[in-house]
Formats: structure tokens, C-alpha cells, sequence
């Protein structure tokens, strides 16, 4: 399909018949895992129904949009749950603490350390080598990335981050008909321009898509980095989201899970790991009964198994503003 047709169909047909029909066989799959290593399930994968077309990846395979052979070399998602946070003891408050840092959300890591069997140095609210040596005994021995830095996946692995959904920003839904700066409808959980919650610091720069994992939400930002949209998603829940820079090397209509029990629309991917693939996608249906596995009102928290599940009419636009090559930023 063509850049611009979606939208246009869509202007012109109304909200109401969005969903494009399946033509071929469906078939595909993949899992993703943690930055370091360590296997988790993931969501999506690598079949569609459109023309073929062959992207190089860093792994020196390639997956080829629009052909009806999968890529079955890899397994895939699992939809299942996993555990982290919990209610109990203090949070920190800070997205992340490195050496230098002081003060309450300090003393909290402390004191989650020692308790761990990390730590044994005084519960005294500064980051110091100590501490920063007790972090990175943490995150070697749960497979995290390894830096010394507490950030979420530290603070999920002790338990002492906060609820996410206090970071979540909902906005108002927009009016009936209202459109982004480029004309496509908004969803219920999208906004655009001046409405849409501030772009994150050092979400770089040109044309790109920025998602911030904390937030469950993305932005698309233009050339002039202007917010043309931003929307909530429903990203993993096992921290197989790759913060960096990422491209996007690969597009399909339509794939399906591992297990061939969900269909995922309008996949866009951006992340292939060693043993699989991560990208934006509508919220998956049931193969089954047609069902869908959320709903939008749903949308801002983790429940993928490592993609990120979106409204269709957000999906629509990514689809069709996310070409091969466009940069994804993940916070």
C-alpha cells in the first residue's frame, strides 16, 4: 500500500471501515530477549501480504517483507505474565541513580541491597563505589544490562520502583474527526501538536518515533521536530525493549504470533535480536473468534510480550509515516 492511501481511505470512508481483509496465508514467528542476554518472550513476527521486499540485517540474514515464506528459525511470543515491583518498603523516586547521586531514593536502593544480600555498607543516602559495586553484583547476577546505574530494571528487580502508572499521561479524547498535523485521524489515546505531553530530553533529532518505555507512550516527530502525534501504547512487560537508537528494516500487514494463536496488524519492526524481532503493531486479535486481547481504554500499560500493542488507528500511522530506515528512539 502505498504512502498516503491510508489516510486518504480513511478521510474519506470514515473511521468506521478501517480493517483491511487478509488475502494470503499467514504464517510467522520470533521471540526477543533482554539486553544482555537473557531469554524473554517477545510479540509479532515476519510475514506479510504486500509486495517483497529484502531488507540486510546485522546479523547478515534478511527477512523479506511481502513473502508468504516465515521465518521460522526462531520461536516466538508467549503472552505470558512476569513478576518485579512490588507495594511494599520505600520507592525511588528518580528515573535513574548513579555514582555521585544522594538523598531518600540513595538510602532506598541501600537498604533494598543489603536486604538482597548485595550491600553491606552504611544505609547513608550516597551513591558511592560500594553502592555502585553492589548494583552491578545485582544486575550480573539477574542478566540486566551492566553499568552501576539504577534505573527501572534495577528498581523492578528489587522491587523498589515506582508504580508506573503514575507516569502515565492520559490524555482527553479528541473530538470526533479530529486529525493529526498530517491528517490522519487521532485514536481515543492519541493527541497531536501543542496538546501532546512534552517530547522527553534527549530524544534526538530529524524524523523519528520516540517511545518512552516509563511513560507507555510514543511520539512521531518530523523533520523540524515538530510532534506531528503522540499516542499510548501497551509495550513488554519483560524488559526486552532495547534502550538506544534502532531503524526500522522491516514492515507486514499481517503476521502471527509463535504459537499461531494471534493475528498482529500493521507490524513495524525495529529491533531484531539474536533470536528474534520487536516493532509497533495494532493490538492482536484471537485467531480463534477474531477477539481482540485488550482494549484501548487499556492502552499505558505493559502487557506485550515485547512489541508495542496500539490502537488501529495509531497503527495506521505509524504504518504508513514509518518508512525502511526511519529511527526509533527508545527511552
Amino acid at each position: 500500500m502505498k504512502r498516503g492511501d491510508l489516510r486518504d481511505l480513511l478521510i474519506a470512508a470514515g473511521v468506521g471501515v478501517i480493517g483491511i481483509a487478509v488475502v494470503a496465508p499467514i504464517v510467522g514467528s520470533h521471540t526477543s530477549s533482554t539486553s544482555a542476554g537473557a531469554i524473554s518472550p517477545a510479540e509479532g513476527d515476519t510475514t506479510d501480504t504486500t509486495a517483497a521486499v529484502t531488507i540486510p540485517l546485522s546479523t547478515g540474514s534478511t527477512v523479506a517483507t511481502g513473502s508468504s515464506v516465515p521465518d521460522s528459525s526462531v520461536p516466538g511470543d508467549t503472552l505470558g505474565d512476569v513478576g518485579g515491583e512490588t507495594d511494599e518498603g520505600c520507592k525511588i523516586t528518580e528515573r535513574s541513580i548513579r555514582m555521585g547521586s544522594t538523598g531518600q531514593s540513595v538510602s532506598c536502593l541501600q537498604t533494598a541491597l543489603a536486604a538482597g544480600g548485595y550491600y553491606s555498607g552504611a544505609i547513608n543516602g550516597t551513591y558511592d563505589a560500594n553502592t555502585a559495586s553492589a548494583v552491578k553484583k545485582l544486575q550480573t547476577e539477574k542478566d540486566l544490562f551492566v553499568d552501576g546505574i539504577a534505573g527501572r530494571e534495577t528498581g523492578l528487580a528489587l522491587g523498589i520502583w515506582p508504580d508506573e502508572a503514575s507516569l502515565v499521561v492520559h490524555t482527553p479524547p479528541p473530538a470526533a474527526g479530529a486529525v493529526d498535523l498530517l491528517g490522519y485521524p487521532l485514536s481515543s489515546v492519541a493527541t497531536s501538536g501543542p496538546d501532546a505531553p512534552p517530547l522527553p530530553e534527549n530524544s534526538g533529532e530529524g524524523k523519528r518515533l520516540v517511545y518512552q518505555r516509563t511513560g507507555q507512550r510514543v511520539w512521531a516527530v518530523d523533520e523540524n521536530n515538530n510532534v506531528v502525534r503522540s499516542w499510548l501504547v501497551a509495550g513488554s512487560k519483560y524488559e526486552n525493549e532495547t534502550p538506544g537508537v534502532h531503524k526500522v528494516y522491516s514492515k507486514s500487514e499481517i503476521t502471527t504470533a509463535w504459537n499461531g494463536k494471534a493475528y498482529l496488524k500493521w507490524m513495524v519492526r525495529y529491533i531484531r535480536t539474536d533470536i528474534g524481532h520487536i516493532g509497533f503493531h495494532q493490538i492482536p486479535t484471537h485467531v480463534s473468534d477474531g477477539s481482540v486481547y485488550q482494549t484501548e481504554a487499556e492502552l499505558g500499560q505493559r502487557l506485550s510480550g515485547g512489541c508495542q500493542r496500539q490502537a488501529e488507528l495509531d497503527a495506521l500511522f505509524v504504518w504508513d509515516f514509518a518508512d525502511i530506515g526511519t529511527t526509533v528512539v527508545v527511552l
